[in-house]
Parts: structure tokens; sequence; C-alpha cells
């Protein structure tokens, strides 16, 4: 497995580029692509769900986002050191039925010397939202350079 820059330990500018491009790989949506920032051995806490391992990853994200449709996410930075960060988030998505959602959260993040995350433990809680109500709005894909963050946004 070759290193996943940027590797530990992190300063407060590897730091946030770390969390950008988790955020970047999570809004292409594809399971395969976003797994391979795990160890093979990472371990999970999702909610109430417990995922080990990166095959397992690989099948939550495909369940995921079979569920949460149109999908876009903004992570921001809350802490790091040495080799772990916190960041806060939101998502947005909405089911079948056409109901929309922010899903808010928190996650911790542990990474081995090669830059790969082996922990990530995550809480989320889900606002149902109007179309109206959407803050996070752009095409499918990558968050556009200049578009608000988190704070702007009041999320």
């Amino acid at each position: 497995m070759s290193p996943r820059p940027p590797l530990p330990p992190f300063s407060a500018e590897s730091a946030r580029l770390k969390v950008r491009l988790a955020e970047d790989a999570w809004n292409t949506r594809d399971p395969e692509r976003v797994a391979l920032a795990y160890s093979v051995d990472t371990r999970w806490r999702n909610r109430a769900e417990f995922v080990n391992g990166r095959p397992e990853v690989q099948a939550f994200l495909a369940r995921k986002w079979v569920r949460e449709l149109d999908y876009r996410l903004v992570k921001s930075l809350w802490a790091f050191t040495g080799d772990r960060i916190a960041v806060r988030f939101a998502y947005e998505w909405h089911d079948d039925s056409g109901q929309w959602y922010r899903s808010h959260g928190n996650e911790n993040w542990a990474f081995d010397a090669d830059g790969l995350m082996i922990e990530r433990h995550a809480s989320i809680n889900d606002l149902p939202i109007r179309a109206a109500e959407r803050k996070l709005l752009w095409p499918l894909g990558r968050r556009p350079d200049g578009h608000a963050e988190l704070d702007e946004l009041g999320c």
C-alpha cells in the first residue's frame, strides 16, 4: 500500500488539506475510491453501526449512497494533534420519496504512519428539511472552491 498524504504528524495546514481531500472523495459517492483512504483493517463506529475492514467500509458506503440521494457534503476541521483529526460536517440528501434531510455530525479520526485512516468514530443527527431550506447547492461532485464553509452557512 502506498502512502496517502498528507501524513501525520499533522500541522494546521496538512490537517485542513486531509479534511478537504476526504470531503472531495466522499462527494464522488464512489465507494471503491473512498474506501482506499482507509487501512485494510480500519474500524468504524457510524451512528450505531460498527464497520470493520475496508471491504465492509465499501459495502457500507454502497448502501449509504443508494439510500441518500443527491448527497452533498461539507467537512470542517475542528481540532488535530499528531495522528488524529476531529471534524464537524453537514450533508444534505433526499430519500426515494423526495424528503430532504440535513445531517449534522462530528467525526474523530486516527491515522497510521502511511496516512491511512485506522479509526473513524461518527455521531450524526438527521434533520428533515424542505427543499427550499437547502444550503449545499452546487452540481453533484466536488464542492466548488469559494463555496461557503459550514460557519458561513450557519450549519
